[in-house]
């Protein structure tokens, strides 16, 4: 599946076709200074070339995406076309397909983003008109913030003004955020939903989130994005009354303060050479001081949300900079990261100074090996993260629109799996397992065999053991009984056991110490290759499942899929989860989404190893 990406700047025009599976670039072109006679159109493997006239966003997507598609092997590979769009106010909290009704409330929200959503639009316009055959997707700046709590939201404003959902802090940078919020946990070899991030979006646009354990919690920009810190013509954090003073005393209009703070302000207005920090560096090396003030105030600001941040979420485990100044200008990550040691960041000096990052996806470290909190650099990749959300609604659209087919579900009790080792160490030598009863995947059953398990706090006194043996032992419990026995049991795909914590299991003949082997199961999916096909997932990608049948239906996230020929459709879930959605028999489940390309590579890479027997 190739997605085309659409990203409508102010006054630039970025298209990109993407493999989703992979995220390889297929092509990429760039329209510069739209709206000017200095427009160009570059591809990534020519010269720039210019474009005719002050051509407008719709002008300049027409001439370019007909070149564009020119220039494909299969133009017809192409299923969808996302867009990003920067504002989607209280509405649009996360991809949506776009429709008439779609278009007509991002035009709603263009007040609130003047600089960007009017051009969004354009290009959206301009697409849907040229591509009219295929899926729009819209994907929102705004979306991963939807998570703000009320009390990072709310401005003290009377209580009538602050509960109208429209007057709110929104957040933007959202798309970079939650993309190198991910980036950075993969370089941890950890879960996102086990961290404490601070990702710093650091370019002609900047802002700062709080990403605590998955969510974003707190951000620099509100309602527009002029909140926060000092950018390349925005100003940034200002004091309202200023606005007043500028009003009465020096006589500026609604409309002049509007340009006066997002086209006049931040390291232009301060340094008065223009908002490119590379030249507002050289200037500050030859001792201008007003390109030394643009860079110690812009500097500062980001140190001082960073520091009430790490304060916010009761610490931080990982910094990291990204987008055009984080990424690549070393005296700013410098003068960011100096004085943080308080927080147990402590950064290499020439680990950052001799720092160029690889093309692709990359993340590099820039603290020294023993600070507590890492310091990272990471690439950006809006275009990306925007074609991996584009294709998780077509996907989602597609299952929905063509009848699936259902999935039955199945509820886990806690059981144990044993090695024939140990079945002769409980029971006796020679001892076989006894079958009582076929399981519904083929070539299991339940034992006539039961355990008692004695763990530090309780003990369960008759747990049924699965047959037939496997090549390791491992008990399967559930959230409730990981409590009971007063263990902390990692949820784990099936056979993962490593680090897991162990049990003591006592049988008719004698007793066996697990020194590790008890896991909650990681709810999964059994099918067949030609399920798979039907669904369109792989072995080990995570998705969403719809539960119907209970009664209270409810959708699971992060199931895991296990393909194999001998496999029957199933899902299993463990008995809390079962519980929850009050299920009884005849219960099924519906397909409905796929989690993007380079989460899937991740947990593939940690269960890779998993043995197949396990399953």
């Amino acid at each position: 599946m190739q997605i085309l990406v659409i990203n409508c700047g102010s006054s630039s025009l970025k298209a990109d076709v993407r493999e989703h599976a992979t995220g390889e670039y297929v092509a990429k072109m760039v329209i510069d200074r739209v709206g000017s006679e200095a427009a160009t159109l570059r591809f990534e493997d020519e010269e720039p070339t210019p474009l005719p006239g002050e051509v407008g966003h719709k002008e300049a997507l027409e001439i370019s995406l007909t070149r564009l598609l020119q220039r494909l092997s299969d133009p017809e590979a192409i299923t969808a076309i996302g867009h990003r769009v920067v504002h989607g106010g209280a509405r649009f909290t996360r991809p949506v397909l776009i429709d008439d009704q779609v278009e007509a409330a991002i035009e709603e929200l263009s007040a609130l983003a003047p600089l960007h959503n009017p051009a969004n639009l354009a290009g959206i316009r301009a697409a849907r008109a040229l591509l009219p055959s295929l899926p729009h997707v819209a994907v929102f700046d705004t979306a991963f913030h939807a998570t703000l709590p009320r009390r990072a939201r709310v401005y003290a404003l009377p209580h009538e003004l602050a509960e109208d959902p429209g007057l709110r802090r929104f957040g933007f940078h959202g798309i970079s955020h939650a993309y190198v919020a991910r980036q950075a946990a993969n370089y941890l070899d950890a879960d996102m939903r086990d961290l404490r991030l601070i990702t710093c979006h650091l370019g002609n646009g900047a802002s700062v989130c709080a990403v605590e354990f998955g969510r974003s919690i707190e951000t620099s920009m509100g309602l527009t994005p002029l909140e926060g810190l000092v950018m390349g013509t925005r100003s940034g954090d200002i004091d309202p009354g200023l606005l007043f003073h500028l009003m009465r005393e020096y006589d500026y209009s609604a409309e002049e303060l509007d340009h006066l703070l997002n086209h006049k302000s931040g390291l232009a207005g301060l340094s008065g050479i223009g908002n490119d920090l590379r030249d507002i560096e050289a200037r500050a090396a030859e001792g201008d001081e007003h390109c030394r003030l643009a860079i110690q105030v812009f500097a500062h600001r980001v140190r001082k949300y960073i520091g009430a941040y790490a304060a916010i979420m009761g610490g931080v485990d990982a910094i990291v900079f990204t987008a055009g100044i984080g990424e690549n200008s070393a005296l700013m990550r410098h003068r960011i990261a100096q004085r943080l040691d308080f927080l147990g960041a402590r950064h290499d000096e020439d680990r950052n100074r001799e720092l160029r990052l690889p093309s692709g996806p990359a993340v590099e470290r820039i603290s020294t090996p023993h600070s507590r909190t890492h310091l990272l650099v990471a690439r950006t990749d809006e275009s990306r993260a925007i074609a991996e959300a584009t294709s998780l609604i077509v996907l989602k659209s597609d299952a929905v629109a063509r009848a699936q087919r259902p999935i039955p579900v199945a509820v886990s009790a806690r059981h144990i799996h044993l090695t024939q080792e140990a079945v002769e160490t409980l029971f006796g030598p020679g001892y076989q397992l006894t079958p009582r009863n076929d399981l519904s995947q083929p070539g299991q059953f339940a034992a006539e065999e039961t355990l008692r398990v004695v763990g530090p706090k309780n003990e369960f006194p008759a747990v049924r053991i699965l047959g037939p043996t496997r090549s390791l032992n491992q008990l399967e419990i559930s959230r409730t009984d990981e409590f009971a026995l007063g263990i902390d049991a990692p949820v784990r795909a099936s056979g993962d056991v490593a680090n897991s914590p162990g049990i003591l299991l006592v049988g008719p003949a004698g007793e066996l110490k697990l020194e590790q082997g008890v896991i909650c199961a990681w709810r999964h999916i059994h099918m067949t290759p030609d399920d798979a096909a039907h669904f369109g997932v792989h072995d080990r990608d995570v998705v969403e499942v719809a539960i119907t049948g209970g009664d209270r239906d409810l959708t699971f996230g992060d199931v895991l899929v296990r393909v194999k020929d001998s496999y029957r459709l199933e899902m299993h879930i463990d008995t809390d989860e079962g519980n929850a959605a009050n299920l009884g028999r005849g219960a099924t489940g519906t397909l409905i989404s796929t989690e993007g390309r380079a989460q899937l590579q991740r947990r593939a890479t940690r269960y890779d190893t998993v043995d197949a027997a396990a399953e």
